[in-house]
């Protein structure tokens, strides 16, 4: 069994073209054109667009994108920025467009093709990249030919190191949704999330064949034998291996949550838009309205006690009466 990440270069052909067949499936016309003005003129490889948005459409809702860029100038920001996101990607920023009358708001994050090359092979010790891109995607901006294949390899090798440690840390034998299942409740536990326990099944809804197919493909690219029958497969894992994947795993889970607190600590300073994504959250879930000015949309951080005194003053952190009886 080859290490996560590497595949055979003739077998890996298979999970490429599954991927791609995926890619250029049409979206909303809504999303192409708010990717568009995303772009401008600005040197960007591609847009990739995933998540809950894609998966079922919310009008309300926020559309998730990664911009794929070849430098950190690549994208308009300010040198701090930058810096930061070489340091710790990817930065993210919150996007509002009007189009066709109505309101879209995006979280977009950003991050270089080598960077998205190493966080999908098969040395890095964080999961935040391969976990999600194992996911449904699309591709809805894309330079050229050239660029679509390198982001294309970028996606096969997230498959590639999610199928290993499947295969690793899943159980002796099991359907393909199980050893997904498996998969994603240590990716999200390993990170830093709020979503519920029953967060890994949901993102499986619908999508089974699908993962189904991509795992047994990534196993066969990655020269790793497994016995079917019927729904129940059996990975030809020995005692060793596991072992030593449970190991390694160790590390990762040890530093998931302290990467994805730095990276909240530095979203505070370089969180674009953060202001009005906040005040969009807070809308969306209390229907409290706060009026942001130029101001406070460019200092959020100087400006939090007063946020926090303007909730207050809603009735946000009032405690609610209990119930007789409770």
């Amino acid at each position: 069994m080859n290490a996560p990440g590497r595949f055979d270069g003739s077998a890996a052909g298979r999970v490429a073209r599954l991927l791609a067949g995926e890619l250029v499936r049409p979206v909303s016309p809504s999303v192409t054109t708010f990717a568009a003005r995303l772009v401008g003129q600005a040197p960007v490889m591609g847009v990739l667009f995933y998540g809950s948005a894609l998966r079922q459409a919310d009008p309300e809702g926020i559309l998730d994108f990664y911009i794929v860029v070849e430098r950190q100038s690549d994208w308009p920001r300010g040198r701090s920025a930058q810096v930061a996101n070489a340091l710790l990607p990817p930065n993210v920023e919150y996007h509002e467009q009007v189009v066709n009358g109505a309101t879209i708001r995006a979280k977009v994050a950003i991050i270089t093709i080598a960077q998205f090359r190493a966080m999908t092979g098969r040395r890095t010790v964080d999961t935040t990249l391969w976990a999600r891109f194992c996911q449904p995607l699309r591709l809805v901006w894309v330079r050229d030919a050239a660029a679509a294949d390198d982001i294309l390899r970028c996606l096969v090798r997230a498959v590639a190191v999610a199928a290993w440690w499947a295969a690793c840390l899943g159980p002796a034998e099991g359907t393909a949704e199980r050893y997904w299942e498996s998969l994603l409740e240590r990716t999200y536990g390993a990170e830093l999330r709020v979503e519920s326990g029953t967060r890994p099944r949901s993102l499986l809804g619908g999508q089974e064949d699908r993962y189904r197919d991509l795992l047994t493909a990534a196993w066969t690219a990655s020269g790793l034998s497994f016995s079917r029958q019927g729904a129940i497969l059996r990975p030809d894992v020995s005692a060793g291996v596991r072992a030593r994947a449970l190991r390694r795993w160790r590390l990762r889970d040890t530093l998931g949550r302290p990467l994805n607190i730095a990276r909240l600590a530095k979203a505070a300073f370089t969180f674009t838009g953060g202001a009005r994504y906040v005040a969009w959250k807070i809308r969306r879930h209390t229907g409290i309205e706060l009026a942001l000015t130029p101001f406070s949309e460019r200092h959020p951080l100087i400006c939090l006690p007063w946020l926090l005194w303007t909730l207050r003053r809603a009735g946000l952190f009032r405690k609610r009466s209990r119930p007789p009886g409770a």
